[in-house]
């Protein structure tokens, strides 16, 4: 059997101010410094569960509505059942003073045996989550529903982090303490050309009499360069993670990288400009370093850090890895704004620089995606432009590509059955070839490749076992 293509690739807490205790010895007398810490920073996640604290727990859910505006014991299919190309459906519209303490989501991304229903199924990246804080008319929130909860590339990978859980690839978590003083208002918006199957969900959190003035609101942002570019003014290049004014903390950060080039793109630092200043104060040493892992990546999930997804350890031409941080117990503190970084550095092959040099340390053009985390007081800055589904699809790394479909003529293989195989059952085509050889002599297939312009390109050959 010939799997679907052989290709060239070009180079292408509630709500009240949580409290910690520091003791510190100065000239032999002990003094206490009592430190006030962010709504989503809780210094021990059960040391603050037997304080009672003034407030109400609340939830909004798809529970099933009967007639009488009241949940239907009765019923089940607590969800909503389609939401129509282009649709908004609003998950939550909250009341304040209040702070969200968990949200969750699952939407029907399965394809069965049957194939896929006649206008398809929107999937998880196709889906855009928003979030509006005291009636503002721009969300502070705006991301895919996927990489909103760390899922990278749309691809179903668990997440086990502090503040974002997702079990099993299709069970999203947000455990990020998210404080309101009017109102809150979550959307979910289909940006598919297919319905989003069977959405449900649950928005748990706590009304309260009031909240400090000195809140901050819960922002998160999503932003992509597919590929990033070279910069031939400078000997460095990077791609922008986050930039906003006013006052606040940054606390995470989901970088998703996948490769254009051959060798190790992830040699560039992260960096963060604090309060408008010209060179960055927090520089860091190195791509996974700052994501708290070492010589290279390796895939993991830890509460604060992880990769959650390594497409394969070979650094080549299309290997996909997405990494989170957390800044739980080390919040980036900012009073007038904050932009953060990563350089676009790492290495390239001798087809790639004009010294021909076999591998050298240079700016790379990779497609690159990511997600920031942070609090503020007062509304973010809208740094990045919101995307449509169309947009967030990677182009495809293949200039020449040879279909399955087009060599099922018996001039191309031996003797034999050959029959087209439908989408999903192995790779995301539904021009896949299926080759089944009358003998071992006949075990054999042809294929061919026009190349009209000389340029570097690798041979890779798609190849899948059928099951039988």
């Amino acid at each position: 059997m010939i799997g679907n293509a052989i290709s060239l690739r070009g180079k292408r807490d509630g709500c009240s101010t949580a409290w910690f205790r520091a003791w510190a010895c100065v000239g032999g007398a002990a003094a206490l410094i009592i430190l006030t810490s962010c709504p989503a920073m809780a210094d021990d996640l059960l040391g603050g569960v037997p304080t009672f604290e003034v407030g109400r727990g609340c939830s909004a859910s798809s529970v099933r509505m009967g007639k009488d505006g009241r949940p239907d014991p009765a019923a089940n299919g607590d969800c909503v059942g389609i939401v129509e190309p282009g649709e908004t459906v609003v998950v939550a519209d909250l009341e304040g003073p209040g702070v969200i303490t968990h949200i969750w989501f699952t939407i029907n991304q399965f394809t069965t045996i049957f194939g896929e229903p006649p206008r398809g199924r929107a999937r998880g990246r196709e889906v855009l989550i928003r979030i509006y804080w005291d009636g503002r008319e721009k969300p502070d929130v705006e991301a895919p529903l996927t990489d909103f909860f760390a899922q990278p590339f749309g691809k179903h990978v668990a997440v086990n982090s502090a503040p974002i859980m997702v079990e099993d690839g299709d069970s999203y978590n947000c455990y990020w303490r998210m404080p309101f003083h009017k109102s809150a208002r979550i959307e979910v918006v289909n940006q598919s050309k297919s319905p989003l199957s069977a959405l449900f969900y649950a928005v748990d959190w706590i009304k309260k009499d009031s909240l400090p003035a000195s809140t901050m609101y819960f922002c998160a942002r999503y932003r992509q360069e597919f590929p990033t570019k070279r910069d031939s003014t400078r000997p460095d290049t990077e791609y922008l993670i986050l930039d906003t004014e006013g006052a606040g903390y940054y606390v995470g950060t989901v970088l998703s990288v996948r490769s254009r080039s051959p060798d190790w793109f992830g040699e560039g630092d992260i960096r963060m400009a604090i309060d408008g200043e010209k060179t960055p104060s927090i520089w860091g040493t190195g791509t996974e370093d700052y994501f708290l892992s070492a010589w290279c990546l390796k895939e993991c999930s830890t509460p604060y850090f992880g990769t959650s997804y390594l497409s394969h350890k070979a650094q080549d031409v299309g290997q996909m890895s997405s990494c989170y941080r957390w800044h739980l117990r080390d919040p980036v503190v900012f009073n007038k704004g904050i932009r953060v970084s990563v350089e676009m550095m790492g290495f390239t092959n001798a087809d790639e620089n004009l010294a021909h040099n076999p591998r050298l340390y240079d700016q790379r053009e990779d497609d690159v995606c990511s997600m920031a985390y942070w609090y503020q007081i007062g509304p973010s800055k809208q740094f990045a432009p919101t995307t449509t589904a169309e947009e967030r699809k990677y182009p495809c790394l293949d200039p020449i590509i040879a279909w399955g479909e087009d060599f099922a003529g018996e001039e191309f293989h031996g003797k034999g059955e050959t029959r087209m195989w439908g989408p999903r059952w192995y790779w995301d085509t539904d021009r896949v070839l299926k080759f089944v050889p009358a003998s071992m002599d006949d075990s054999w297939i042809e294929l061919s490749l026009e190349v009209k312009e000389k340029e570097p390109y690798r041979l890779v050959a798609v190849l899948e076992k059928s099951p039988d």
